[in-house]
């Protein structure tokens, strides 16, 4: 039951920001986000567009991964330009649930004392832990593409 809470969460949650990023008068495209997302640590923004690749078949491979953290943090990714095998922008949105909340994923696996879940690393320690501070990836929620900017430092 509690799975299906903080599921239900995320996902209501990551349908907010979809939303937000893709409205906008006239084209259905969004403008520049605020901080939409970690990669290693790092904060970055995007810009919402109406792309949504959901069932075109295209290959996995072609695809990072972004993890709906939830815990009113933003969302982790696994990738971003100048990383080895980024994928250009090319996005998979996995759900996260997890075991008994997610304060008790973050005290558990927030490797650098940031507060929340930055990183891959710390998603994957969470997903990796079968115990009550553990985390599990319950599948592709929506896949889309959007650019990836770097958030300038001392802005939000």
């Amino acid at each position: 039951m509690r799975k299906a809470i903080s599921l239900l969460a995320v996902v209501v949650a990551l349908m907010s920001v979809s939303s937000a990023a893709l409205a906008s008068p006239g084209n259905g495209a969004g403008g520049v986000s605020g901080p939409a997302f970690y990669v290693d640590g790092e904060l970055y923004r995007t810009v919402g567009t109406p792309t949504d690749l959901s069932g075109t078949g295209a290959p996995i491979h072609s695809f990072d991964t972004i993890y709906a953290v939830g815990g009113g943090q933003p969302n982790v990714a696994t990738a971003a330009p100048g990383d080895q095998g980024y994928s250009g922008g090319r996005w998979q949105v996995h759900a996260l649930a997890y075991n008994t909340g997610y304060a008790a994923t973050v005290a558990a696996h927030d490797a650098n004392g940031s507060g929340d879940l930055d990183s891959d690393e710390e998603i994957n320690a969470a997903l990796a832990d079968a115990g009550a501070a553990g985390a599990t990836d319950v599948g592709v929620v929506v896949s889309f593409e959007c650019p990836v900017i770097p958030q300038s430092r001392g802005r939000n």
